[in-house]
């Protein structure tokens, strides 16, 4: 059936009209206009016609006062004293004037009231250049800007942009609320969907020096939760790949839960696109610092770009040094491994190892702009002898309070570093059957070791005195909710046990039970520092800081992967009395590193065991002393050394 040209005629300004704002606008506009002339033009039919009409006796001020009646239908009055037929016209121009305007008025209004509010959900074009871009947001990413904002600091100007689904303005509260000083950096925030390629446009992806890829739900979250953020992940690096035009120049740093979906990253075939397991991470940090006390804080000052970093360096000629002696001849920083193109990272480097062309050395240093190979060595260690003490392994008892599936992987990383006969009891307040089956899967997997779980509540006195829980070793806290995704209630919870069990210890007497915890708000540092806890694992602050440092400079993935590894280097703090056999000895710090080579370990720093307590004095750790300082080591003090193992 053929349409009528009625039919057509609507059709075609129903399609011009659906254009948008300026087609509204620009047919309110002939309306007004095409009602203006058919006013004027009934007013001249009538002065043709009955030429005594025409009181004004000029035409032209009467076209003005049309005008100024449909614009305003106060100036009706202005034809008080015009014949009835004119009145009648006027009537027609002010009744027209008033819808027409009003409809006009009401086009702006709507109008202005979106364009607002794209300005608030930060909707406009993004035209930084250079900028970290950083899409998602959970609550880590807070302390990612904060991290990147101390990496921009020798910078004359830098700037973060956040692309996330969050609305603007909570975006935007959080961070004033945290980072009230955000220094050089300019942070812009704004909404829409990361995995759209005309969103990443928008926010200028393919002008970016890294990008950010944030999960959008924590660790506690459902299966189903993990899931939705693994594709949407992957769907934001393939649209980050075609807005390159399908050739990446991005490092981009993305969290994955799922191992499967983290081996498709392995696709793309890019050392630039890195899936991070933050989990995975966390259980060896874990395990790591159940070993070696204080730890965590050595962590922390180098994963952070406030204090000691490591970077990648090359000068323009090695002139064959030696590895080791470099060290002498590099007023700040300290030497860590090489990396070779065709061989990789290799840390702690076979001693006689010389330096060629092309060599990339791996630093522990203040920051780069300071690093300087010297032609001649300016300081020459004091030779000393050795005391050649081990540490003995022994059998170790650890309580774990609460569950996660983080102890899942601390347990099965600490069964390749404990003796076999140690053992991991999990108290946990009616565990449901996942739980349950998880135990026993490790307990079949890992034969050697003994792995219990036991059903009392962490959370009230008696059922911790009844555990004895300073007869352990190692104390590991853990969230009390299978189910519980809040960070501020998981803390809560944690922060009740450390004070039952800082109850608990008063009544006990000493002991060598080492407590560790992992707490998720970096906020709550500083409360949980007060309640004797050897060592906190700050989950979210170490995640940030290791984004972080891979988004300014992917190819230190090699170095986490080496010291998160068993079997490769780690950092361990050991006791000062493996390395001297009087105390005190007061010595200049390049001669700790010398003594230290001794025993194929790079000396970092030192932990004084005075200040162990003392977050004033960073806990006792010293990293990175200029070489000719002198320290005063006593008995009770520690070397943090780049080693094989913690023995």
């Amino acid at each position: 059936m053929q349409a009528s040209f009625k039919d057509r005629l609507k059709y075609k300004l129903e399609r011009f009209l659906s254009r948008g704002g300026g087609s509204i606008f620009l047919s309110l506009s002939l309306v007004f206009v095409a009602g203006f002339l058919i006013i004027i033009s009934l007013r001249w039919l009538l002065f043709l016609f009955f030429p005594e009409l025409n009181y004004f006796d000029n035409f032209l001020t009467d076209i003005w006062v049309v005008f100024l009646q449909m614009t305003d239908p106060g100036n009706m009055n202005q034809d008080n004293e015009a014949p009835f037929w004119l009145k009648i016209t006027s009537i027609l121009a002010g009744l027209l004037g008033v819808i027409l305007l009003s409809m006009l008025i009401a086009f702006i209004t709507t109008t202005l009231e979106a364009v607002f509010y794209e300005f608030r959900k930060g909707r406009g074009r993004v035209l930084e250049q250079n900028h970290t871009l950083i899409l998602g947001w959970n609550e880590r990413a807070v302390d990612v800007i904060r991290e990147l904002i101390m990496a921009n600091e020798s910078e004359k100007k830098a700037s973060i942009v956040i692309l996330a689904k969050e609305d603007k303005e909570v975006m935007d509260n959080k961070i004033a609320k945290r980072l009230p000083q955000t220094k050089n950096t300019t942070i812009i925030t704004t909404t829409g969907d990361y995995a759209n390629v005309n969103e990443l446009r928008r926010v200028h992806v393919a002008g970016a020096k890294s990008v950010v890829l944030l999960a959008n739900c924590s660790e506690s979250a459902s299966k189903a939760d993990k899931e939705i953020s693994d594709v949407q992940a992957i769907k934001s690096i393939m649209a980050i790949i075609s807005c390159q035009q399908g050739q990446n120049q991005l490092p981009i740093i993305a969290e994955l839960f799922s191992p499967e979906k983290r081996a498709l990253i392995n696709f793309f075939d890019d050392p630039q696109i890195i899936a991070l397991d933050s989990w995975n991470i966390m259980g060896k940090l874990l395990v790591q610092t159940s070993l070696t006390s204080g730890l965590e804080v050595v962590y922390s000052e180098i994963f952070s770009f406030d204090g000691c970093e490591v970077y990648f360096y090359e000068p323009n000629d090695w002139k064959s040094v030696e590895f080791y002696a470099a060290s002498y001849q590099l007023r700040d920083g300290i030497p860590l491994g090489i990396y070779r193109a065709d061989k990789g990272l290799q840390l702690r480097p076979a001693k006689g190892t010389l330096l060629q062309p092309g060599d990339q050395m791996l630093i522990l240093a203040n920051d780069d702009s300071t690093i300087q190979l010297e032609a001649v060595p300016f300081f020459q260690a004091q030779d000393l002898r050795l005391n050649g003490g081990r540490i003995e392994q022994q059998q170790k008892k650890i309580l774990i309070l609460g569950w996660h599936d983080v102890a899942n992987i601390f347990i099965r990383e600490a069964a390749g570093y404990l003796l076999s006969g140690s053992s991991f009891d999990i108290l946990f307040d009616q565990a449901n059957e996942h739980l349950q089956n998880s135990i026993q899967v490790l307990q079949a997997e890992y034969p050697d070791f003994v792995i219990r779980l036991i059903n009392a509540n962490p959370m009230t006195l008696e059922a911790l005195q009844q555990q004895k829980p300073y007869d352990y070793h190692n104390i590991i806290v853990l969230s009390q909710d299978l189910r519980e995704q809040s960070v501020d209630k998981i803390d809560a919870d944690t922060l009740v046990i450390l004070l039952l069990l800082r109850t608990i210890a008063k009544h006990t007497e000493s002991h060598q039970t080492k407590i560790i915890t992992q707490v998720l708000n970096s906020e709550n540092q500083e409360i949980i520092t007060q309640t004797d806890v050897d060592d906190f694992i700050i989950s979210n602050r170490l995640i940030t800081m290791i984004l972080t440092q891979l988004s300014e400079n992917p190819l230190i993935k090699l170095f986490y992967d080496d010291i998160f590894s068993e079997e490769g280097s780690e950092i361990y703090v050991k006791p000062a009395h493996l390395y001297f056999n009087e105390f005190p000895v007061q010595l200049a710090f390049g001669s700790v590193m010398h003594l230290a080579n001794q025993r194929d370990e790079i000396c970092l720093g030192i932990r004084k065991g005075k200040w162990s307590k003392q977050a004033s004095e960073n806990f006792g750790v010293q990293l990175n002393l200029a070489k000719d300082t002198s320290i005063l080591l006593e008995e009770n003090d520690f070397l943090v050394v780049l080693s094989e193992d913690e023995l």
